[in-house]
């Protein structure tokens, strides 16, 4: 150990970039012995796999995601939901949706199960939303901001001032 942290710092002492836990993994390679295993990946890391497009995925994540999806068939399952409805989603295939619901119902996921019920709440809507393309977001964002003005004038503010606020922004 005390040899680690010799070569340690006279790598530092030269300028190079490594930590302790590199000099470490290195003379374990140069000495046989078996390294730890990789660290599995996070929840956030899983979760930008699983919502990002396959193509934005790099080659490390892309063996990432395969491994994580052939350790679990529950995840491997979702995942095929989670893809789909992104279809659904970029190419505006809102007529498609019922039988999304239907095949996420049918696989008994908690969360998706739950999410994908919850459409049904008001189908046209949202068909209407996935299908059509026109958006009121800028509509959305535009009330979102009014009503951040609002909030940071605590109600204590005339409708003068509150219009001043929101045509100065």
């Amino acid at each position: 150990m005390h040899q680690r942290h010799r070569l340690h710092g006279e790598l530092v002492a030269g300028q190079d970039p490594v930590t302790y836990g590199m000099v470490r993994a290195h003379i374990a390679t140069l000495r046989g012995a078996p390294s730890t295993p990789p660290r599995p990946p996070t929840v956030r890391q899983a979760t930008g796999w699983l919502t990002r497009h396959p193509t934005a995925l790099s080659g490390e994540d892309r063996v990432g995601l395969k491994a994580v999806l052939a350790r679990c068939t529950e995840l491997d399952t979702a995942a095929g939901h989670v893809r789909g409805f992104g279809e659904i989603l970029t190419d505006r295939l809102g007529a498609t949706l019922p039988a999304w619901i239907d095949t996420v119902d049918a696989s008994r996921l908690p969360g998706l199960t739950g999410f994908a019920l919850h459409l049904l709440r008001d189908p046209d809507a949202v068909t209407a939303g996935l299908t059509l393309d026109w958006s009121s977001g800028s509509i959305e964002g535009t009330v979102n901001r009014i009503n951040k003005i609002k909030r940071q004038l605590y109600g204590g503010a005339g409708f003068e001032l509150l219009r001043k606020m929101i045509l100065l922004q």
